[in-house]
């Protein structure tokens, strides 16, 4: 199985995860494909994600090494056993691919001629998409099964943006979907769907999230593995619509007082399993 790897990133720590648990499930990426550090449409996005400061302090931890083991930071704490390595951590998906062997190339476009030539030559079985720019028909048409993507909601009931929000907003178990991507909006194909079994053991929404990304990565390495073993096939959206009975719609960035109400749903979640009382 030839695994390629998009990254929104060199630094991207989800990119670095994703590339190790597929390395630990013996399907090593054969390349990998990141946008530069410096592309303007993925500095916006973590500064609207997570701010200024956090996109700053993101940066220092990647740029400059830290000895001390204590103080090597990791934005998402549910992926430090992927990416511990020796007495540190892997910084970028350059280290990753040092390491494994696998070559790395950076653009400032994934749908360029020049990207979509360069994924040509790696003869890719499957693209594994970790972030970046929205993908146009002609990358999505490269690999011979096609463009893999891990939706942190339950598909189709929850498409789009701020998805483990409004999964609590809108009473729809939280999970992930594993799918393959086309040219929608989480439209794609699905391969498996997986209920979260840690919701209540979330603190807070982006504790929520970082569990999700860790969780995804790892059951991206069971959906590949069956593709490899051709156990496991995909199931177009329409027909689980039919069968769940959930409206065909889009959700979107979710408004500050909608994620007050969604962080108060998952408070409320916590304290009735603790108590044993059901929530409504």
């Amino acid at each position: 199985m030839r695994i390629v790897i998009l990254s929104p990133s060199v630094y991207s720590e989800t990119a670095c995860a994703m590339a190790v648990s597929l390395a630990n499930a013996e399907y090593t990426p054969v390349a990998a494909l990141a946008l530069s550090t410096l592309n303007p449409k993925t500095l916006l996005r973590k500064i609207g994600q997570w701010g200024v400061r956090e996109v700053a302090r993101y940066a220092r931890a990647k740029l400059i090494p830290q000895r001390d083991e204590a103080v090597q930071r990791v934005h998402n704490p549910y992926l430090r056993p992927l990416l511990q390595h020796k007495e540190g951590v892997f910084r970028s998906i350059r280290e990753v691919s040092t390491l494994y062997g696998f070559p790395l190339t950076v653009c400032n476009d994934q749908n360029a001629p020049a990207s979509i030539a360069q994924l040509r030559r790696w003869s890719p079985d499957l693209i594994i998409f970790t972030g970046g720019n929205i993908l146009r028909k002609a990358l999505l048409e490269v690999p011979r099964l096609g463009v893999l993507n891990v939706h942190l909601a339950l598909l189709p009931e929850v498409r789009g943006m701020s998805s483990p929000e409004w999964s609590l907003l809108n009473q729809v178990p939280v999970g992930v979907t594993v799918h393959y991507m086309d040219a929608g909006i989480d439209t794609g194909p699905i391969l498996q769907r997986y209920e979260f079994p840690d919701v209540f053991a979330c603190e807070t929404l982006n504790d929520l999230r970082n569990r999700l990304i860790a969780f995804g990565i790892e059951k991206v390495g069971e959906v590949v593995r069956a593709l490899d073993h051709g156990t496991i096939s995909a199931t177009a959206q329409s027909a689980l619509r039919e069968d769940r009975q959930c409206e065909d719609r889009q959700f979107f960035a979710m408004h500050e007082w909608l994620q007050t109400r969604a962080a108060q749903c998952l408070t409320r979640s916590r304290s009735a399993s603790v108590t044993g009382t059901p929530h409504e």
